[in-house]
This record gives structure tokens, sequence and C-alpha cells, in this order.
């Protein structure tokens, strides 16, 4: 049972929320995924009947922040392909039992509720990662996740780096190296970034190579940007807080756009990493590209544009 002060986060004694060994996290952060704990589970935030009341009023001042499917999914299957919901969020948030639906709370620091959970959140998770990281952050977030039981999340990879933290019920995580070519060829990742957010393919055949992570009340796992992953629901409602960040640093980004531009016209460009001098040529061109495209269009949201 958790004191008083884990849930009161103005409290001068509430201790950490996030639990993990500072170096081994410094030395993994956005490299490797890795397991953390929390003491999130017992807050009264993270009840179904607190988030019923979060789903009714997202629905009707933020409609856009509140995403919600339902029926059976499939590891490999395209988001696009996800059946449509059959009922209003709230009506499928009294109904989790039965709906097989799935849930996502977006920006849910835009809830005055919500707001203390991301700023005591994202201050431990950058403490986590280490100096320097305020600089690199372009945009950060909180995420709700609610869970039917046994639904599963397809498989994708996000443009977030992303702490997963389990409140309440079980399920299983599957997380790949986003290094790997055989799961994560060079082709998918460049039209991911440009064009087609459904770019990444699931294949069954590696999936011994994914690092498998039972989530539980009070577990965690950190996902780096890009690292291929898919969800299994136990038996049983989950939730779960993703509290993550987008990285200024554009530079890898562009040069999967360039390489799947290039590759349109039927060249073979060399994937990040092997020629640095040609990596900031490539780079540059496509940051030339992006603002002309901006100025064009009146667009400030730089190169989010294609996100």
């Amino acid at each position: 049972m958790l004191d008083k002060t884990t849930l009161n986060p103005d409290s001068a004694n509430a201790p950490r929320w996030i639990v993990t060994d500072p170096s081994t996290a410094q030395a993994k952060f956005n490299r490797q995924s890795f397991e953390v704990s929390h003491h999130l589970s017992s807050h009264p935030l993270f009840q179904l009947p607190k988030l019923l009341e979060l789903a009714e009023r997202t629905a009707r001042l933020r409609p856009d922040d509140l995403y919600f499917d339902m029926g059976e999914v499939r590891p490999g299957q395209r988001w696009d392909q996800i059946p449509k919901a059959e009922f209003s969020a709230v009506q499928a948030m009294k109904q989790l039992e039965s709906a097989g639906a799935w849930f996502i709370f977006k920006h849910t620091q835009r809830d005055p509720e919500y707001r203390d959970l991301f700023d005591r959140g994202l201050k431990e998770i950058k403490e986590i990662a280490g100096n320097g990281v305020e600089s690199q952050i372009r945009q950060q977030d909180i995420i709700i996740f609610v869970t039917s039981p046994k639904r599963v999340t397809p498989y994708h990879i996000d443009r977030e780096c992303n702490f997963l933290l389990q409140i309440s019920g079980t399920k299983k995580i599957h997380v790949f190296d986003r290094d790997d070519g055989d799961v994560l060829p060079d082709e998918e990742i460049e039209r991911f970034w440009a064009v087609d957010n459904n770019a990444p393919v699931f294949r069954p055949e590696y999936q011994d190579r994914a690092m498998t992570y039972k989530m539980t009340p009070g577990s965690g796992v950190h996902i780096p940007v890009n690292f291929p992953h898919w969800v299994e629901n136990d038996d049983n409602i989950s939730v779960s807080l993703s509290v993550n960040f987008q990285f200024l640093d554009s530079m890898r980004a562009n040069l999967y756009r360039t390489n799947y531009f290039l590759r349109k016209l039927g060249m073979h460009p060399s994937p990040p990493g092997l020629h640095n001098t040609r990596d900031a040529a490539k780079s540059f061109a496509m940051t030339c590209v992006l603002a002309a495209r901006r100025i064009v269009r009146g667009d400030h949201r730089g190169d989010r544009i294609w996100n």
C-alpha cells in the first residue's frame, strides 16, 4: 500500500515514481530496451472510474486527443485495417470486459487533473536520461492506454522515445532491435519516415529475436525511438502510462527521408552512419526541401509535415 506522499506529487517527501539503476539507464537510454519499476499503480487518477470521467471530458472537449477502436486484431495487421468502433468512446469504456477495445488518451497533460503527472513524470525521466537531454527535446507527452482483455496492439515503430509503465492488469510486450536489418529493413524505415506510418512489416519467423517483457503492475519498459514492438494483453483489463518525447535532432529522420526518394529514382543509397560527410550533405538537402515546403504552404511544423 502506498502512503499519502506517493499519491501527492507536490509533497516534499514524495518518493520517486520511477526506479532504475542510473548508470545502467544512462548507458542504455535510446540505445536498448530495459526494465524499470515504478510506484504509480495505486494512483487514484489511473483507476477505471477516473478514466471513465477522463474519457467523457476528452470526448467532449478534445475529441482529437481520444483514439479508440474495437475488434480482433493480429500482430501484423496494419493500423488502417483495424475494425471501426461500434460504440461511442464512453459506451466502449463501460463495456471494456467484452468490447475488445483499445483506447489511447493522447496529450493527457492537457487535462488539468493530469497536468502534475506530466510535469513529475517528465522531470524524473529527464533525470534518468542524464545531463543534456533537456535541450534535445522537441515535443513531450503523456499517453494513457486502456485495453480490453486479450486484445493485441499490432506491430509498429514510433517516433518517440518512450517509458511504458504498467498500472493495472498484465500483458506481454515484444521489443525488437531497430538495427536488425532482417526485422526492420532500411526500405521500411525510410518509408515510415517519408510517407507511411504503417510501413514496418511483422515477420513471424523473426519473433524469437524479440526481447519479451512480462508487464505487471509496478513494472515498466524503456522503448527507444524506432524499436519495433507489439503487445498482447492477458485476460484482464490493462491500464498503462506512456511518458515520452521526440528529439529535436532530425538528422537521422532526414537521412531516411532522403534515401526513400533516392531509392524511388532507382538509386541504392547507403544507410545512415556509413559516410559522415555524405550523411551531412543529405540531411542538409532535406532540411532545405522541408524549409521550402513550409514557405510554400505556410506550414511552421518543421519536419513534422510528413509525420
